[in-house]
């Protein structure tokens, strides 16, 4: 994609993000950046709020027009739609360690879970290191199709890092850059070069 392209698909993804989001997202400069958001909002491509970006619907139309000529290619090669496949089967999985992280069962009643059990919450966060074991494969797999998804692999494993360590937000917690922030990031950078609509 051209330079802008790049910085639309960046804010387009985050939805309402940073010059400092689209950065570590796209790998481009910050002066570049900045330069282009400015371009952007000047052309009605972005709506800015104290520093933070929306895409407009208009710029959000172009993008999908330019997604079905850049990826043309990359949507009809089997071995990335296989890879693709095999990724919705991982995140059917994540969506339900994300029910069971939320949530757990008591005398047969679902309710929410305060994570004062300490080794409930232990037994939910080993299961998703076994979750990005498996990911972690098949990503590396993506991104030699499409080199950006190692930005959210990379962002992935750090996320689960911490909450290994035992700072259980950065399993959910969608105020930072947590496990189930960046992989819902990167499903949504997924479904936007596939050309495919997220699956309920």
């Amino acid at each position: 994609m051209r330079e802008m392209h790049s910085v639309l698909h960046a804010f387009a993804i985050k939805k309402f993000a940073s010059i400092d989001d689209a950065v570590a997202l796209m790998g481009l400069d910050e002066a570049q950046v900045r330069a282009l958001a400015a371009e952007a909002v000047a052309g009605g491509r972005l709506n800015e709020v104290d520093g933070r970006y929306m895409v407009t619907p208009t710029a959000q139309i172009t993008l999908q027009g330019i997604y079905a000529k850049v990826y043309a290619q990359l949507r009809s090669d089997a071995g990335f739609r296989e890879d693709y496949e095999a990724f919705e089967r991982i995140n059917d999985d994540l969506k339900q360690l994300m029910t069971d992280w939320q949530t757990l069962t008591i005398a047969g009643e679902t309710v929410a879970n305060d994570h004062s059990d300490p080794d409930y919450d232990e037994r939910i966060i080993s299961r998703l290191g076994s979750l990005h074991d498996r990911a972690e494969r098949l990503l590396d797999r993506l991104a030699r199709h499409e080199p950006r998804i190692g930005h959210y692999s990379r962002q992935l494993l750090t996320a689960l890092e911490k909450a290994e360590d035992g700072d259980i937000r950065w399993v959910s917690d969608a105020t930072i850059s947590s496990y189930h922030t960046v992989w819902f990031e990167l499903h949504e950078d997924l479904l936007r070069v596939t050309g495919l609509a997220r699956r309920e």
